[in-house]
């Protein structure tokens, strides 16, 4: 792998993303939100691990690539549903993601580690995968909590954290309670771990 090739595929990804017609705010600058989405993970990830390799750099930057061309409402509004566009949104990002690599000349080797990144095999069995996992999880808390939180009852919000805490590695914990969040969203985040 060379920093040519990645700066090839970061930028073909930022590209990519740049197409989504939603936006989002980046350090105060309005931004198509998928593109904010992938910079909010890249630095969570360097944030987390300074020396992040390549292909945990890739599967960062790319985890939501295209995410707003696959609706959740062209699927079941069920939890079946919901499930089933997950999964469908995995695969897509990584076939999308690694075809970016091939094309910049990355081995199938490389294309393979980040494809079992973005599809989030083996969470707390690979350092890398539980990075990207952690990083996802931050940015929830950080970015998401409050729309959720609005729509959920404090019961649901409470299983909700319990499930997103036992999916993060002690490191992501750390940084999760340092976040500065709102009073009423650490109240929560509390209960939910007594």
């Amino acid at each position: 792998m060379s920093s040519e090739q990645l700066r090839k595929v970061l930028d073909d990804i930022d590209t990519y993303n740049k197409a989504d017609p939603r936006q989002d705010d980046l350090d105060g600058v309005p931004r198509p939100l998928e593109q904010a989405y992938s910079e909010r993970m890249t630095r969570w990830v360097l944030k987390l691990n300074p020396q992040a390799s390549e292909a945990l750099r890739i599967a960062a930057r790319g985890q939501h690539i295209g995410r707003w061309t696959v609706p959740r409402e062209t699927y079941p509004m069920n939890r079946g549903g919901y499930l089933r566009w997950r999964e469908d949104l995995k695969r897509f990002h990584a076939s999308t993601v690694t075809e970016l690599m091939r094309k910049a000349g990355y081995s199938e080797s490389d294309c393979e580690r980040v494809r079992v990144m973005i599809l989030k095999k083996n969470i707390q069995g690979d350092a890398d995968t539980q990075t990207l996992e952690d990083a996802l999880c931050l940015i929830f808390l950080e970015r998401q909590f409050e729309d959720l939180k609005q729509k959920t009852p404090d019961e649901k919000m409470i299983e909700i954290v319990r499930k997103t805490w036992r999916k993060m590695s002690d490191v992501g914990k750390a940084a999760a309670l340092s976040l500065p969040l709102p009073e009423e969203h650490t109240a929560v985040i509390q209960a939910a771990l007594k």
